[in-house]
């Protein structure tokens, strides 16, 4: 059984079990949130689909962690303009561990 979700502004397929990275999310290490914005169900070949959403279902998960991800290089230049500019980025993130898919 699986499921695609809206969170933080992304979909995501999860399964039970699963650890997702996303978008750092509000909450403290440990706590537990729902989601409702559940675009797909797959339950064993029987598919719903949403019209946007599946009404009825939820994602229960659990924040696991708070970390950054990799450091992401921007660098940009102008030739011959003698222009450089060089600009680092690390995204905040949050370990979200999928417990269960309720329909």
């Amino acid at each position: 059984m699986y499921a695609i979700v809206d969170m933080a502004g992304q979909q995501f397929k999860v399964e039970q079990g699963q650890e997702v990275f996303v978008h750092r999310l509000e909450g403290k290490e440990g706590d537990k949130m729902e989601f409702e914005k559940v675009l797909l169900i797959d339950n064993d070949g029987k598919v719903k689909v949403g019209k946007p959403v599946v009404k009825g279902a939820k994602v229960s998960a659990k924040i696991v962690s708070h970390l950054r991800g990799d450091k992401v290089i921007v660098f940009k230049k102008k030739r011959r303009k003698g222009y450089q500019k060089s600009n680092g980025h690390r995204q905040d993130l949050s370990k979200v561990l999928i417990e269960k898919i309720t329909v």
